[in-house]
């Protein structure tokens, strides 16, 4: 099976067996001849798409049609699927959906107080993105415990070159930092995150900048490369050990930000098991790892030093006595978007040869 990961930073390619087994290539030409599928993480799927789909002309055309929400990342998707069912005509092709996760979130947590025609004539709901890596983070969690999914408050933080937080009790996500576009929420690479709604709309309505170029500025020069002068999470952190001023409050934000964020995620689940970090930045830093666990120790947090230093793929890395643990695990989102294809093509198998 090929999965294809498109993204605001390029692709990642990988074929992936039956063994879970996955191997990277360059490009669709050198995929296998005997595909079984090729499975597709499309990040926003909207109210529409709230369950992997096999791929035709109605959901290309669906997913353009609301390609707006998250244009860094479903504008190339939508380009590398309409390759994908060119070079491959007769696979089955399944978009899985980031979103998907998150549609059953409760209203408490998915409603903006907005007026209601915002919500039910454009769709403003809080979306919630990052699920497929989400999906998999709570699986390894919960393993890593011992403990079944159905047991666990868990804040899964996926932390890259996009970030959020999510609350995830009884394996559902009940709560998110990220909204209704992949800008709202923590500090990321590129990305603000939230800020005052006012923001954008003053320098739109007072400053004569076009609403454009603030929505390209907000997602691709905001976030870590606006204060400290690189999106690199490990180059921040160099310059602000070296004393570099700028690193050193970009780090400062980026880590308070954080902390509130699974903070307010803990609220949302009335209490904690552990918290989990994926994503390039969860599983590499083990600096933002250390700064999150002092600053919720009053929660319960607290890792062990050497065992957070040495942390590499599936770790629990919490110091021994703390209450609440702290995971690392490698992200695997080809594995998720795997098993969602393998399930999509036999429910579709299956509806063909029904009565």
């Amino acid at each position: 099976m090929l999965i294809v990961n498109a993204g605001s930073t390029g692709v990642k390619l990988r074929v992936v067996g039956d063994d879970g087994g996955a191997t990277a290539i360059d490009g669709l030409d050198d995929a296998p001849a005997d595909l079984a599928a090729v499975g597709h993480r499309v990040v926003y799927g909207g109210e529409g798409f709230t369950e992997p789909v096999v791929i035709d002309d109605r959901v290309t055309e669906a997913l353009e049609r609301q390609s707006a929400v998250a244009p860094l990342h479903n504008v190339p998707a939508l380009r590398w699927i309409g390759s994908a069912r060119e070079r491959f005509p007769g696979v089955p092709q399944v978009a899985v959906f980031d979103t998907a996760f998150h549609a059953g979130m409760p209203d408490e947590a998915a409603v903006y107080p907005v007026p209601e025609e915002w919500r039910t004539s454009h769709g403003v709901r809080r979306n919630g993105f990052h699920g497929l890596s989400v999906e998999w983070a709570v699986e390894r969690a919960a393993g890593m415990l011992s403990r079944a999914p159905a047991d666990l408050r868990l804040v899964v933080c996926h932390l890259g070159g996009g970030a959020s937080a999510t609350a995830v009790s009884g394996g559902r996500s009940v709560d998110t930092t990220m909204g209704f576009s992949p800008l709202e929420g923590l500090m990321m690479a590129t990305r603000a995150g939230t800020i005052d709604p006012d923001v954008p709309l003053h320098l739109i309505l007072h400053g004569g900048m076009d609403p454009r170029e603030v929505r390209r500025m907000l997602s691709e020069q905001s976030g870590l490369t606006a204060l400290a002068g690189t999106a690199d999470m490990r180059e921040a952190e160099r310059r602000a050990e070296a004393g570099d001023p700028r690193a050193r409050l970009a780090l400062a934000v980026h880590d308070h930000r954080l902390a509130a964020g699974i903070a307010g995620m803990t609220a949302a689940l009335g209490g904690l098991d552990a918290v989990v970090f994926t994503g390039g930045v969860g599983e590499g830093s083990a600096r933002v790892r250390a700064e999150a666990a002092r600053r919720l120790a009053f929660l319960g947090l607290a890792v062990d030093p050497a065992g957070n230093a040495a942390a590499r793929g599936d770790a629990d890395v919490s110091a021994s006595e703390a209450p609440v643990r702290t995971l690392v695990v490698h992200a695997r989102e080809e594995l998720a978007i795997a098993r969602a294809t393998r399930r999509a093509v036999a429910s579709a198998a299956a509806r063909e040869v029904a009565p």
